[in-house]
């Protein structure tokens, strides 16, 4: 706000108390005296001179008391009109003036006009105000789309694990620089192209990409900044979007989450947002309608493809439907490579080795793995960061920290111990399931202990063998705790829920039964937001749902059966991990295999020449050389 504002307001607000405070001194003239006052006052000769002023019903009579001019006092009051006040006044001696009634003072006119100015003077100040800010209430129509300059600092070099998608994108980029490239054999620049597909899988980034690659202007915008309070502005923010594009064009649009605005028109508990569908119909005119929009690439990302209205995903509109999945190995591996150029990393580091052992990571998981093992090396004064950093930030990430400061009875870490190692025993027996990384009865977050099995290669799908085994392992807390202690408790409960959901995926929907045959049983809940039915809906019968409960029930306790015959046959073995859990909190793979074989357990050496101390993976701090290692290849099966 400039200063001559500042002065202006200043002075209308003490102009204008300066003027209420004299109009109330004059208005009161003195002590003020009801009717009745004033007749006693009179009757009693206190009263002197007056002076009365008529209106329509009544005098405003002004005067003094006592008869004393040294002890005058002034006072006013208003008497109703009564025909013997002034033979009252007469006969108390009370001389009486008289007033014509006036018609209204220049100061009684100057209070509106001073307050009609304050009024204007303070909206002046406020909308003065906003439009230096943002703009100013004029501009809620304008978009609020933010311009970007024509080189960036994210390139296609900083993204990895979606080259399918970054070529797609690439030759968007191409068409825009050469477009008589592609117009001469007939291709036509597309109009949208979407990126969908899990949170963390690099879509923003990919955008940002493309603002670093591409040479013409990129504008990018959120779709929940369409979507205001005030009806219509949604609709003209879009036209102002695309009418700025058509100045700039050739030009790229990138509109983040575009389900905030794009969600199908018409659907959801009490019908669809009034203003959100006019938003997303203006969204639908300016991609493909009447008036060409030649030179305007929407680029626009989202998770939730399924609740998109048609009428956006047809082509014309979105051209280009890119999904981007979570990397497979290989894309894991060059994520690490590109976040691990600035850490510096220890000799024991292979990035193929870590991106083997986390799958299933996204590109921000192994952002954040990286960024933790960072930490972690800090906060033990190291200067590099080593593999066991890498083992330690895995397993805060997918379990949460290590609660050192809960308090367990022996009872329970027994039972804990037992619990793990039939989980141990039996992932390590089983040559269908994945193999054995490491089990810990360290409580990490909501986990009591946890067994890691980790898949040497990604899976993309699931055999009958592979569930089967998957099942059996998850009963081995169970058997192992009833079977060496003669106890049951409720640790199991969550492998039970998840050995069920999976029998019952089995039987339902993948066909796996031989009873029922190859058939899907039961349409998956649909989501209210999208005007489908709350519940699940059932098209089979009472009596296949009571065939389907039953062969669930045989498919569990079919690998029930089978756990506890393999640990009833190695009870010895079984009651050899337990025990070095205890002793030891954590094991590895290879040390599972060793106390399989019967042997004497030798702790795995890590490598290092610098005799600084290193974590174990379990939280203890051991000299280097000295004490349990850590699994040098995670996910490799041992001999």
């Amino acid at each position: 706000m400039s200063i001559r504002l500042k002065v202006v307001a200043a002075s209308l607000i003490v102009a204008t108390a300066a003027v209420l405070a004299y109009s109330s001194f004059i208005a009161t003239g003195g002590q003020r005296l009801d009717q009745s006052s004033f007749y006693d006052a009179v009757m009693e000769g206190r009263v002197g001179e007056v002076t009365m002023v008529p209106d329509e019903i009544g005098f405003e009579i002004r005067g003094t008391l006592n008869s004393e001019p040294a002890a005058a006092e002034k006072f006013t009051t208003y008497v109703l009109a009564d025909r013997n006040l002034a033979k009252i006044l007469a006969d108390k001696g009370v001389p009486v003036k008289a007033e014509a009634p006036s018609s209204g003072s220049g100061l009684s006119v100057l209070t509106p006009v001073l307050f009609l100015l304050l009024f204007v003077g303070i909206f002046v100040f406020f909308m003065r105000r906003s439009q230096q800010q943002d703009g100013g209430v004029f501009s809620l129509r304008k978009s609020p789309a933010k311009p970007f300059l024509r080189t960036g600092t994210v390139t296609f070099k900083d993204v990895a694990g979606v080259e399918e998608a970054k070529q797609e994108l690439q030759e968007i980029i191409e068409f825009l620089k050469e477009p008589d490239k592609f117009q001469k054999l007939g291709g036509k620049i597309p109009t949208g192209v979407l990126l969908m597909g899990p949170p963390g899988t690099g879509k923003t980034l990919l955008a940002r990409a493309v603002a670093g690659e591409a040479g013409v202007p990129f504008f990018s915008v959120s779709g929940s900044d369409f979507v205001e309070m005030f009806v219509g502005i949604g609709a003209s923010r879009v036209r102002d979007l695309f009418k700025q594009g058509r100045k700039d064009a050739p030009c790229i649009v990138f509109v983040d989450e575009i389900d905030a605005v794009g969600r199908r028109r018409g659907t959801g508990v009490g019908g669809g947002h009034d203003e959100r569908e006019q938003t997303l119909n203006q969204l639908l005119v300016e991609l493909d309608g009447f008036e060409t929009n030649d030179g305007v690439i929407v680029l626009a990302a989202t998770n939730r493809p399924d609740v998109l209205d048609p009428a956006l995903l047809r082509p014309g509109r979105f051209d280009r439907q890119v999904v981007i999945g979570r990397p497979d190995v290989r894309g894991r591996e060059q994520i690490l490579r590109i976040h691990a150029r600035k850490v510096p990393l220890s000799s024991d580091v292979e990035p193929s080795l870590v991106a083997r052992g986390t799958p299933g990571f996204s590109g921000a998981d192994l952002a954040n793995l990286v960024n933790e093992a960072a930490l972690h090396a800090a906060g033990q004064s190291r200067e590099t960061v080593t593999q066991s950093d890498f083992e330690h930030a895995k397993d805060k990430g997918l379990m949460g920290s290590a609660r050192r400061s809960l308090v367990i009875s022996d009872e329970e870490r027994r039972a804990m111990a037992f619990q793990q190692a039939g989980h141990a025993l039996l992932a390590h027996l089983q040559p269908e399931a994945d193999p054995l990384h490491k089990v810990t009865i360290i409580p990490r977050g909501r986990a009591m202990g946890t067994t890691q099995q980790i898949a040497g290669e990604d899976r993309h799908t699931a055999s009958r063998p592979y569930l089967l085994a998957t099942i059996c392992g998850l009963m081995g807390g169970r058997l192992a705790e009833q079977l060496q202690l003669g106890r049951l408790s409720s640790g199991a409960g969550e492998a039970f829920e998840r050995a069920t959901m999976l029998a019952r995926k089995m039987v339902t929907e993948w066909g796996m039964s031989e009873s029922l045959g190859p058939l899907a049983y039961g349409k998956p809940a649909g989501q209210v937001f999208l005007g489908k039915e709350i519940a699940q809906h059932r098209d089979y019968s009472e009596a296949t749902a009571c065939e389907i409960d039953s062969e669930v029930s045989k498919v569990v306790m079919g690998c029930y059966d089978k756990a506890r015959r393999i640990l009833e046959e190695r009870a010895d073995t079984l009651t050899r991990i337990a025990e070095m859990l205890l002793v030891h909190e954590t094991l590895t793979s290879d040390q599972i295999a060793t106390l399989v074989r019967g042997e004497a357990l030798q702790p795995i050496v890590e490598p290092s020449t610098d005799g600084q101390e290193l974590d174990d993976g379990a939280g203890r701090k051991r000299e280097s050389g000295k004490g349990l290692g850590l699994l040098r290849e995670p996910g490799l099966r041992p001999a």
